[in-house]
């Protein structure tokens, strides 16, 4: 699976996203770009209509370099990308990002 393209925000903001998955024996492994650490590592499996992804990002977030990325199918044409991650002050999970897609 890939997944490319450029996120735009109200304000003059642009980033290219983008995610390279491999599958083999029932795990995926791969590569996400966007974060502003630089690309990250990804691995996991898939869970119902989602892969549940572990992040290795290439510099410390939040205290650590892991993080959790779920990417899930909504609907007939659309996607969602959902970053979580561990509160350094809690410990709790929180989401830190949540990108939907859906193709026209």
């Amino acid at each position: 699976m890939s997944l490319n393209g450029k996120c735009r925000g109200f304000v003059v903001i642009s980033r290219r996203i983008g995610a390279d998955l491999k599958i083999a024996k029932g795990r995926y492994r791969g590569t996400y770009v966007g974060a502003g650490t630089g690309p990250a590592g990804l691995s996991g499996k898939r869970a119902g209509n989602a892969l549940q992804l572990d992040i290795r990002w290439a510099k410390s977030v939040n205290g650590d370099r892991s993080a959790r990325l779920t990417v899930e199918k909504v609907g007939a044409n659309g996607m969602r990308l959902v970053t979580t991650d561990r509160d350094p002050a809690s410990g709790k999970t929180v989401v830190t990002s949540q990108i939907d897609l859906k193709r026209n």
